[in-house]
């Protein structure tokens, strides 16, 4: 049992980057799939895909490489953990990398990317960083 399951599906990610990996496979829930499925949208990863192992829900993240291999997401990391929460109001939602990365907030109206929080006014938990 582990106490952060959106941080083990980011290091599942990482590692998988790290040795090339075709697809990384984790225990599904409704928020992990909005992560992925924003992933997917904004071109981190290429696909997703809902699976049964032994009779449990998994996903299995497709990851996405380069024409060279090289890998699109460069780095993937936790902001908000559970010792300590990262909020922020609509007027601080971050810009990562000057645009060029992508923050996921989870806000009242759903999960979110940065861009769509700031258009919208909202605010709420900065859940990871992408670029």
């Amino acid at each position: 049992m582990y106490s952060d399951p959106i941080a083990d599906m980011l290091t599942r990610i990482r590692n998988g980057l790290m040795v090339h990996k075709e697809s990384v496979e984790v225990p599904a829930s409704k928020f992990k799939e909005r992560i992925a499925e924003l992933l997917v949208r904004e071109g981190y990863l290429k696909g997703l895909e809902r699976i049964e192992v032994d009779g449990k829900p998994f996903l299995r993240l497709t990851l996405k490489y380069g024409p060279r291999r090289e890998k699109v997401i460069q780095h993937i990391q936790r902001v908000s953990r559970p010792g300590r929460r990262v909020y922020v109001n609509a007027e601080n939602v971050p810009v990562v990398r000057r645009g060029l990365g992508t923050a996921i907030i989870s806000t009242s109206k759903g999960v979110l990317v940065d861009r769509e929080a700031r258009r919208l006014g909202v605010g709420g938990e900065v859940i990871c960083e992408v670029w």
